[in-house]
């Protein structure tokens, strides 16, 4: 079990390296959120939002802790899915399941990886937000803040699991991954704050990961909660996509390619798919 543990802890830094690495996946996940919310700010302003769910914030307090928790999903969803499904097509994971390297401990490294890397990008997010616009962070609330970000981020990176266990091959999932997370960032109190939605609206933004996990988050920095202030009905929440994701992933995933037909033209290449 030990030897297992140190070939986790070295596939995680191995992970962690590939990340920083590739500086466009390295922008989208860090960056781009990091420039939304200087635009929202000056755009905007700083004013107070009179918000249903947090009170009346300051427009930095409402995007800074929502864009962290974005962030944090894109990291995990979106990185996960695209690099594993890239790697299956590849033939890595086919190579590595060849290996004595137990399974869940080179998966288990793929999601530590992208657990730490949206911790990093949400404390820098939350750190500008503090430095540059005011932010307020209550140390009271650091316990909710820990179980809203780990209940959060774990849940994302097995639906990103879920999502490669479903994509046949690696082409589509850069697109099925952010037309389902852009989505939810417009009804999940992230990009806009919602005031009065329709109810069908909400109802669809409470049943989907990302509000619970933006709501709870963003609830435990709110200067108007009360510690401790857990959201245990979002949890719940995320806890049940969690464990879907884990049985998507358990009953489908895939570590070789899917075969293709053979390449070629004309009738000796059909004859030898028939």
């Amino acid at each position: 079990m030990s030897r297992d543990l140190v070939i986790l802890w070295r596939s995680v830094r191995a992970e962690n390296r590939m990340f920083w690495r590739s500086p466009v996946g390295a922008f989208f996940t860090l960056g781009l959120p990091l420039v939304m919310l200087v635009l929202f700010v000056a755009l905007f302003g700083n004013g107070s939002i009179d918000h249903p769910e947090y009170g009346d914030i300051s427009t930095a307090q409402f995007y800074a802790p929502g864009l962290g928790v974005f962030a944090a999903a894109s990291a995990t969803y979106t990185n996960i899915a695209i690099n594993l499904s890239r790697r299956r097509d590849d033939g890595i994971l086919k190579r590595v399941r060849g290996t004595p390297i137990p399974p869940w401990v080179f998966l288990g490294g793929v999601v530590l990886s992208a657990v730490w890397i949206a911790l990093f990008a949400t404390t820098v997010m939350l750190g500008l937000g503090v430095i540059a616009y005011g932010v307020e962070v209550q140390p009271d609330q650091l316990p909710v803040m820990i179980v809203s970000f780990v209940a959060g981020s774990v849940c994302f990176a097995t639906l990103g699991v879920a999502l490669v266990s479903v994509a046949r091959t690696a082409t589509g999932v850069p697109a099925m991954a952010n037309a389902t997370i852009l989505p939810m960032g417009f009804i999940s109190d992230v990009f806009i704050p919602l005031d009065d939605p329709p109810s069908w609206l909400a109802w669809a933004g409470d049943a989907l990961p990302l509000k619970p996990f933006a709501v709870s988050f963003t609830e435990a920095i709110s200067p108007f909660t009360a510690a401790p202030g857990f959201q245990w009905d979002r949890i719940v929440v995320l806890v049940a996509w969690t464990a879907g994701g884990v049985l998507v992933a358990w009953r489908r995933f895939r570590w070789e390619p899917v075969p293709g037909p053979p390449k070629g033209r004309g009738r000796r290449s059909r004859a030898a798919a028939v």
